[in-house]
């Protein structure tokens, strides 16, 4: 054999072997999810530097909820012609990812050289539109490629941000103690900048892996028509929504909480704040196990009624005590909202499944944008005001679980799901 053509083939072989690494399901399931950490990491840091931010501007309870109102409110616009989009560009799933990921870090930069909090609100906005957009892509991939385990491949994605919710806000936390908040974020801002060539050269086949023939636009605005008429996808998102506003709400608060009432340093509010995500690490993957095992409404209502007396609870509790409360609301905080996607995304097919990430990501959003809001209101009046209102919002959850039927078990690959099906049939004929 000729040397060029002996080195040709090695080659060959070699770039095989990397599209195969990049195939392998331990790739797409680590990749994704530390991707999702890394969003994570940030805005949970953020929300450690909240009583900073407000000296530093001079900012009301509600311009604190302002904040956060302008993350739910820009991650709910583009996340509904945003799923669409997606399911239109599946071939670009890689390079839609890489883009998020430079947007995310562009966004803090521009949060932390702020002159003004209207430009902190600009740079959030950035934020909010690249973390509900870099969703959309991972989570309908992980969707696709673990069907039968759904439940439990969408938790450890979750708890790849919890992972970024525990190393965040303790290193913030400690960072506080040398550095001023905007320089933390100047420096963090850095790293997603980086990582988005990596995110391109993992990721750049994967809207290619096992593709179906590209819908047309017609098609994809029938899938759309079919997910909004469907009455059980409605049930999901409306609890989904009230579950929103209430993590929005106490996850915006409880560091202000912290630190006005418990008078908590900024390491201590850190510590806190990473408490509640460490559980979450371990009990995310856990009830998504048991969800896909159980059925998704056995693990999700005790999660819930839970999450409602603990929230309750909060005003009540005081150092270990406040502790305890923090860490038990931890291990259902952060598991639910991945079993109701998965409780979602059991009844579609995968050409709808970024329709049907952007359909649940808008109207929650879009319910949840005001919450911090009147959180904010009921903060000034009486700041344990706010946690029965977050616990009000959690029962009103836990009622409307009740009448909403779930399917035991995830459904396979070409197994039938009543959106998706008739779609199919559209395409075949």
């Amino acid at each position: 054999m000729p040397e060029d053509q002996h080195s040709h083939d090695n080659l060959r072989d070699h770039n095989r072997g990397q599209r195969g690494i990049r195939r392998s399901s331990g790739f797409i399931l680590g990749g994704l999810s530390g991707g999702h950490g890394v969003f994570h990491w940030f805005t949970q840091s953020f929300l450690v530097m909240l009583p900073e931010v407000r000296e530093t501007f001079g900012l009301a309870a509600v311009q604190v909820g302002a904040i956060a109102t302008t993350r739910e409110v820009v991650a709910g616009g583009v996340a509904l012609p945003g799923g669409v989009a997606t399911d239109l560009l599946r071939r670009y799933w890689g390079l839609v990812l890489a883009a998020c990921m430079a947007v995310f870090g562009a966004g803090w930069l521009i949060m932390g050289s702020s002159p003004t909090y209207y430009w902190l609100l600009a740079g959030m906005g950035l934020v909010a539109m690249a973390a509900a957009v870099w969703h959309l892509p991972a989570v309908a991939a992980l969707s696709q490629y673990f069907a039968h385990r759904r439940g439990t491949a969408l938790s450890f994605h979750g708890a790849g941000g919890n992972i970024g919710d525990v190393a965040g806000p303790a290193l913030t936390g400690i960072l506080l103690s040398i550095l001023v908040w905007q320089r933390i974020l100047q420096i963090y801002a850095v790293i997603p900048l980086f990582l988005a060539f990596l995110v391109l050269w993992g990721f750049r086949d994967l809207g290619r892996m096992g593709a179906q023939d590209k819908p047309s636009l017609k098609t994809q605005l029938a899938q759309t028509r079919r997910v909004l008429k469907h009455p059980v996808i409605w049930g999901i998102t409306l609890v989904g929504g009230l579950r929103a506003m209430a993590y929005v709400s106490f996850m915006t608060f409880l560091p202000l909480y912290l630190a006005d009432q418990e008078g908590l340093s900024a390491l201590w509010r850190g510590i806190y704040v990473a408490l509640l995500q460490l559980v979450g690490i371990f009990a995310s993957p856990l009830m998504g196990y048991l969800s896909d095992k159980l059925g998704r409404k056995a693990v999700l209502m005790p999660g819930l009624v839970l999450l409602t007396v603990l929230s309750l609870a909060v005003p009540f509790g005081s150092g270990i005590a406040l502790i305890i409360i923090i860490a038990v609301m931890g291990t259902f905080l952060f598991s639910d909202q991945p079993i109701l996607t998965a409780a979602a995304l059991d009844l579609v097919g995968d050409g709808v499944a970024a329709t049907t990430l952007g359909v649940l990501s808008f109207s929650r959003f879009i319910l949840s944008a005001l919450s911090p809001i009147i959180g904010g209101v009921l903060y000034q009046l009486q700041p344990e005001v706010t946690f029965y209102y977050v616990g009000g919002l959690f029962g009103l959850a836990v009622a409307l679980l009740m009448i909403v039927p779930m399917s035991k078990v995830s459904k396979g690959p070409g197994e039938p799901t009543g959106l998706g099906a008739p779609a199919a049939q559209e395409r075949r004929a």
